[in-house]
C-alpha cells in the first residue's frame, strides 16, 4: 500500500510527498482506517516504526477548522517528556504545512508565562507533558469543550514516571464523548487497568509482539567485571571502530554518566555530551540537536531519555550498564536501526547484571552472542564505592558454652570472690554495743 491508497487530502498528501515519504509503515496502515471511523485505540508498536505519524494522519484529516476568534484544543496530545514535546510539535508542523493549524507545545522545568500567551492566542493542537496540563486545567489556562480527540503516546512510560494522578485529573476533566488514542511499545498491566477504565471499548493493533527482536539491529554483549573497564573498553571500541559515528551510551544513573563523562572529555572533548534529568532544558535540547546534526558523536544519557529521542542514523546503542526492567532494554536499542536502517545494540554486563541479561533474553526470546573481550583493553581493579563488596559483621547472640570451649576463663583474686554466708543480725549487734544492747533486750 502506499500513502495515495489512503483517504488523505491534498494538503497532507503534499506535505509526506515533501517529506519524501510514499508507503506507510505498518501500523499507520493498520491505524488509519480504524481511527477514522472513530473507535478509541490501543496501538501497540516498537520504537521506530513511525507511531507518530500513525496517529497524526489519521487525526489531522479529521481535523475541523475551528471559526472562533480565539481558538481552543481539538487535539490534545500527551507525552512523557519535554523532548518527546519538541519532536512531537515538530511532527505536527511537518504535517499541518499546508494547513491552517495552530499547534503549541507546553512542558514543566520552564517559565509558564510564554506558554500561557501562546495558548491565549489560539490552539488547535496541543502536545504536552501531564503535569504541566494539568496545571494549565486547574488555572483554567487550557479550555476543553472543544477537545475531540486525546492521544497518549508512551502511556506505560507515564505511568512508570509516576503521572498516574495527573492522568486520573486529565481523564476527567475532559469532555466525555471524545475519542481515546492510546501508543506505546509496551502494554503492562496497569496500562490494561487504565484503559478498562477510561477508554470504551479499544481496538488493539499490535504490529508485533512485545519484546520481539528488532530484526534490523545486531545484538550482542562483553562479559565487563566493573564500571573502570567499562570506561577502557567504551574508550578503544570509540577509537578503533571507524562505524561509530553517531553513539549513544545508556547508563543507570545520573551520579554514573557524570562520572563516565568526566573520564571520557579529555579524550573527546566537544564530540561527547551528557544528557540526564539534572541538565537544564537547554543544555537537553542543544545536546540533541548537536547530535541529531552530527557534531556531537557520542552522547552519554539516563533512561529519561529512552523513549524521547528520535534520532535519524543513529549507528551504535551501548548499554554501559543494563537495565533492571527489560523492557527498557527494548526501548533503549530502539533509538538505533529505525525505519528500516541496520543498526548495532552492545551491552556491558558484569557479573551483578548477569539476571538483567536473562531477564532480558527471555523477554525477547532470544539469546545474546557473546562478544570476545579486546586484548589490548586494560582490566581495572579499581572500584566504585557501589562496587566494593560488603563486609557482614558477625554478631553473638548467646556466651558459648565455657566447658566445650570458646571464651578464655579465668578464675577471680581471692579477695574479689564472694561467698554466700548466713548473717546472724543479733550476733553482730552484741558484738558491736556489748552489755548495753543485752539489757536492751531485758528491757523491751
Amino acid at each position: 500500500m502506499t500513502f495515495d491508497e489512503l483517504n488523505l487530502n491534498k494538503f497532507l498528501s503534499n506535505a509526506l510527498t515533501d517529506l519524501g515519504l510514499s508507503t506507510p509503515t505498518p501500523i499507520q496502515e493498520q491505524v488509519f482506517s480504524v481511527v477514522m471511523s472513530g473507535r478509541d485505540v490501543c496501538g501497540i508498536a516498537q520504537t521506530g516504526t513511525g507511531k507518530t505519524f500513525a496517529y497524526l494522519l489519521p487525526c489531522l484529516r479529521l481535523f475541523q477548522y475551528n471559526k472562533d476568534k480565539v481558538k481552543t484544543p481539538q487535539l490534545i496530545i500527551l507525552v512523557p517528556t519535554r523532548e518527546l514535546v519538541a519532536q512531537v510539535l515538530e511532527a505536527v508542523q511537518q504535517l499541518t504545512k499546508y494547513m491552517s493549524v495552530l499547534s503549541v507545545g507546553i512542558y514543566g522545568g520552564t517559565n509558564t508565562k510564554p506558554q500561557t500567551a501562546a495558548i491565549l492566542q489560539g490552539v488547535d493542537i496541543l502536545v504536552a507533558t501531564p503535569g504541566r496540563l494539568v496545571d494549565f486545567l486547574l488555572n483554567g489556562t487550557v479550555k476543553t469543550k472543544n477537545v475531540k480527540r486525546l492521544v497518549i503516546d508512551e502511556f506505560d512510560e507515564m505511568l512508570n514516571q509516576g503521572f498516574k494522578a495527573q492522568l486520573d485529573i486529565i481523564f476527567n476533566k475532559l469532555p466525555e464523548k471524545r475519542q481515546n488514542l492510546l501508543f506505546s511499545a509496551t502494554l503492562t498491566q496497569e496500562v490494561e487497568t487504565l484503559v478498562d477504565t477510561y477508554f470504551n471499548s479499544p481496538a488493539r493493533i499490535e504490529t508485533e509482539p512485545v519484546g520481539t527482536p528488532h530484526s534490523n539491529i545486531t545484538q550482542s554483549y562483553y562479559e565487563v567485571p566493573n564500571f573502570y573497564t567499562k570506561v577502557n573498553l567504551l574508550k578503544y571500541l570509540l577509537q578503533n571502530d571507524a562505524s561509530m559515528t553517531k553513539v549513544l551510551v545508556f547508563v543507570a544513573t545520573k551520579k554514573w554518566a557524570d562520572k563516565l563523562y568526566e573520564l571520557l572529555e579529555p579524550v573527546f572533548q566537544y564530540k561527547i555530551d551528557v544528557i540526564h534529568s539534572n541538565k537544564n532544558q537547554n543544555h537537553r535540547f542543544n545536546t540533541v540537536s548537536l547530535f541529531d546534526i552530527g557534531y556531537c558523536q557520542v552522547v552519554i544519557a539516563t533512561d529519561i531519555i529512552a523513549r524521547g529521542l528520535d534520532i535519524a542514523e543513529v549507528t551504535h546503542v551501548i548499554n554501559f550498564d543494563l537495565p533492571d526492567i527489560p523492557e527498557n532494554y527494548i526501548h533503549r536499542i530502539g533509538r538505533t536501526g529505525r525505519y528500516d536502517k541496520k543498526g548495532i545494540a552492545l551491552s556491558f554486563v558484569n557479573e551483578a547484571e548477569q539476571e538483567y541479561l536473562q531477564a532480558v533474553e527471555e523477554l525477547m526470546q532470544y539469546k545474546l552472542p557473546t562478544e570476545i573481550f579486546p586484548a589490548d583493553v586494560a582490566i581495572s581493579s579499581q572500584l566504585l564505592e557501589e562496587e566494593v563488596p560488603k563486609v557482614n559483621m558477625k554478631f553473638i547472640t548467646r556466651l558459648p558454652d565455657i566447658e566445650a570451649g570458646g571464651l578464655a576463663y579465668h578464675d577471680k583474686a581471692s579477695q574479689n570472690q564472694k561467698v554466700n554466708v548466713r548473717r546472724n543480725r543479733q550476733a553482730e549487734l552484741k558484738r558491736k554495743y556489748g552489755k548495753s544492747y543485752e539489757n536492751r533486750r531485758r528491757k523491751d
